[in-house]
């Protein structure tokens, strides 16, 4: 990533003009891993069908949009299925691919319903990124969606740790949390697709947070994301974030933490979060990233699995 733009292919502006859209990995593991993201940075967006449409094709978890606004920019993420109103992994890629044109440093990003920032360095093993998210919050998950996801993922009470209850968490975007109390459970995670992406889009969440905490201050995760088109992210900044939130409104203090990710899935990816202790304030989540190459469609593919048809 030192030299060269991460790039898979061209396309078409409206206007005529040719656009790149690159590819890159986010929270990478060092040369392993991480969550593929498009990336599309240009004179200014296309039209949200043109988006949605290359999003599409691009096929990752999520695509990013910008294009430069003042002294700001402009962003949007998509899905292949829909557009997601903040992507934590697909800003980690956009930070790093600025970075890479631009220069080193702070670049504040104009979300479709939030204003944020990220700063990219060029480090000796390359670009890594950190993001501040939104403004969190979160609250007890209602007892009738508890029971949902539960027998969605055909879990019992039995397999939660007691510690950390169940919540909705918010960092941009509300995703479900649920802690397991044992690691070989969550390495069991499955789920029915088109019943768990009616849920997600009934009840408004992002992607469905299963952890198991290793220690206090190591967490192993999978994410669902039914309802963007995917079965599981390999890596999820926004709900690291959430999560962060979370922990502060259960009274942890300021400090750090790390997330392990993507192991279950052959796709080993790492996010650093940051909390200031103080509840509502933003959640700074940093990590890696990694050019994917042509020849990487074995980890694209895993990390990237599509939805059924008949979605």
């Amino acid at each position: 990533m030192e030299g060269g733009v991460w790039q898979i292919a061209v396309f078409e502006w409206p206007s005529g003009d040719v656009m790149q859209i690159e590819r890159i990995a986010a929270f990478a593991l060092g040369d392993q891993g991480g969550n593929p993201a498009g990336v599309v940075i240009g004179e200014a967006l296309p039209a949200r069908a043109e988006m949605q449409r290359i999003a599409r094709e691009v096929g990752y978890s999520e695509t990013a949009f910008a294009a430069r606004d003042g002294d700001a920019w402009q962003v949007r993420y998509f899905a292949p299925q829909a557009e997601v109103p903040f992507c934590g992994h697909a800003t980690i890629a956009l930070g790093c691919a600025l970075g890479q044109r631009f220069g080193a440093g702070r670049y504040d990003l104009q979300l479709s319903q939030a204003r944020i920032s990220v700063e990219a360095e060029l480090t000796p093993d390359g670009w890594q990124a950190v993001l501040t998210s939104p403004p969190t919050w979160s609250k007890p998950m209602p007892w009738a969606l508890r029971a949902d996801l539960l027998q969605q993922f055909g879990l019992s009470e039995a397999d939660l740790n007691p510690d950390l209850k169940p919540h909705l968490a918010h960092a941009g975007a509300t995703h479900a949390v649920l802690a397991l109390h044992n690691r070989a459970t969550l390495a069991d995670m499955q789920y029915d697709f088109a019943p768990m992406l009616a849920l997600m889009q009934r009840e408004g969440l992002t992607t469905i947070s299963l952890l198991y905490r290793e220690d206090a201050d190591t967490f192993v995760a999978r994410n669902a994301f039914a309802v963007g088109g995917v079965e599981e992210d390999p890596a999820t900044g926004a709900a690291a974030a959430a999560l962060g939130g979370l922990l502060v409104d259960l009274g942890r203090g300021p400090g750090n933490f790390t997330i392990r990710q993507g192991e279950d899935m052959g796709a080993p990816s790492l996010l650093h979060v940051t909390v200031t202790g103080k509840k509502g304030d933003g959640v700074q989540v940093g990590g890696a990233a990694r050019d994917i190459r042509h020849d990487d469609g074995a980890v694209a593919e895993r990390a990237c699995t599509l939805a059924r048809d008949s979605v």
